[in-house]
């Protein structure tokens, strides 16, 4: 007959709830498995699943289940998983943020819908180009490599009581610089060509008042930034390949320096 103290039980519990906890933070926040659309009972079937792999051979310290420390630990946890999630996040935004850019040049500023994705109102040039990373996101297996990088987050910042170091943070904040940066360069193209578009219209309404530019320069303008984009989008790939790598690298970065304590 089996036997077991109550020691063992909670040694149990602990070997499988620390890591549950950073990869629930994981998925709060990362791209994909945040969705709303994806039904909750799958995250957390999912988050299970992966733990349950990535458990066995994780070193766990010596800490009562029930106690402030435990307490303490899990939020360690769940905001580490947070952190790394938001890091790719920022890459998604950075497409999101290029589809404002291109969207206020073309005169669609204005054409937006609720997107339960962010839950807010997104443009629907920005809507189209993060449906677009998206499936070069599942195109290149980004979230497997993702969730590989995520597991070695193990190995490099294990699973411990001590405290986290501040400077960690930073890499976060010298990531989110490259939103602003690689959403202007991302929608370039479209800006120079429809920039150059309007100063001709400025031009041809001084030379010619009796046209009306507002009327006919509109319809230019949607027709050509559509064209544009067309030619654009299939280039895009390698600018999101780069990204998402350098996403990867950031999280491993994070890691590094917020455990150097």
């Amino acid at each position: 007959m089996l036997s077991f103290t109550l020691d063992q039980l909670y040694l149990w519990i602990n070997a499988f709830l620390w890591p549950l906890f950073r990869v629930l933070g994981l998925f709060m926040t990362a791209p994909l498995f945040s969705e709303s659309s994806i039904n909750l009972h799958v995250k957390i079937g999912a988050a299970i699943l992966i733990t349950l792999v990535v458990a066995p051979g994780l070193p766990m310290p010596d800490i009562p289940t029930a106690s402030w420390a435990a307490l303490w630990l899990a939020m360690q946890q769940v905001l580490i998983g947070f952190a790394l999630g938001f890091i790719m996040r920022i890459a998604f935004a950075v497409v999101l943020l290029a589809g404002e850019y291109i969207g206020f040049q073309m005169g669609l500023s204005f054409a937006s819908f609720f997107d339960p994705g962010t839950g807010a109102q997104t443009a629907v040039v920005s809507r189209l180009l993060n449906v677009i990373a998206m499936l070069c996101f599942l195109a290149v297996n980004g979230h497997l490599v993702m969730l590989h990088a995520f597991m070695r987050t193990f190995e490099v910042l294990p699973i411990s009581p001590s405290s986290l170091d501040p400077n960690g943070w930073g890499v976060i904040i010298e990531w989110s610089s490259e939103l602003f940066l690689s959403g202007m360069l991302l929608a370039l193209p479209l800006i120079i060509i429809l920039l150059t578009m309007n100063l001709a219209f400025g031009i041809l309404n001084r030379t010619a008042q009796q046209i009306t530019i507002f009327a006919v320069g509109f319809p230019i303008t949607l027709l050509t930034g559509m064209i544009v984009l067309t030619i654009v989008i299939p280039q895009t790939a390698p600018f999101l390949m780069q990204l998402f790598e350098q996403g990867y690298e950031t999280m491993l970065r994070f890691v590094n320096e917020i455990g150097a304590s």
